[in-house]
């Protein structure tokens, strides 16, 4: 959705037209979801944290600062949610959910035969990521599984550039250590 069609929708929205609300959730409802699924490991938590970023977005939509992206706004009312529900929630969440449907799998490994990494390594790696500290994981799941530069990553976390793509290198060496020690 290009800037002008989500201004004038979220101007409709601020005059009391509820409905076009919903032309803003059915356009990033996915990619709020993946997020939290990625971070939490769970379809539950995950789809009770995308109801409740949206909840949040429209309740405070007043305070929304035009001149920015809607989607970095809403990505970091969504990660800070999705922050607060893993340190309330201090659990084993390195569980995976891989009896997840092979669309999950094609959303991180693209689609087709002769892909990159074969299900086992990739079903490793979700696990290895969700092993990761939350910083690190939601730095590589902004990164390289929602696809956000590394500016948005900076603008959805409230970090500097810099330690941003530290956290990114940081992550990336750990995943690598990892991976080698699950071989």
């Amino acid at each position: 959705m290009d800037s002008k069609t989500e201004s004038e929708i979220i101007a409709r929205v601020l005059k009391g037209d509820r409905q076009a609300y919903a032309l803003l959730v059915e356009e990033y409802k996915g990619p709020v979801f993946n997020l939290a699924y990625r971070m939490t490991g769970t379809r539950e938590d995950a789809d009770d944290l995308t109801q409740e970023t949206f909840i949040r977005a429209y309740q405070n939509l007043r305070r929304f600062d035009q001149t920015k992206k809607f989607f970095t706004w809403l990505y970091t009312i969504g990660i800070n949610l999705i922050r607060n529900h893993l340190k309330k929630n201090v659990r084993d969440i390195s569980h995976l959910a891989a009896a997840g449907s092979s669309l999950e799998q094609q959303q991180i490994n693209g689609e087709g035969e002769g892909d990159v990494l074969s299900d086992d390594r990739m079903i490793r790696l979700e696990q290895v990521i969700r092993k990761l500290p939350v910083d690190l994981r939601e730095a590589i799941i902004l990164k390289f599984v929602q696809d956000l530069t590394f500016e948005e990553v900076a603008n959805v976390t409230g970090d500097s550039l810099s330690a941003v793509k530290m956290r990114i290198y940081r992550g990336l060496e750990k995943i690598k250590q990892m991976m080698e020690d699950t071989k």
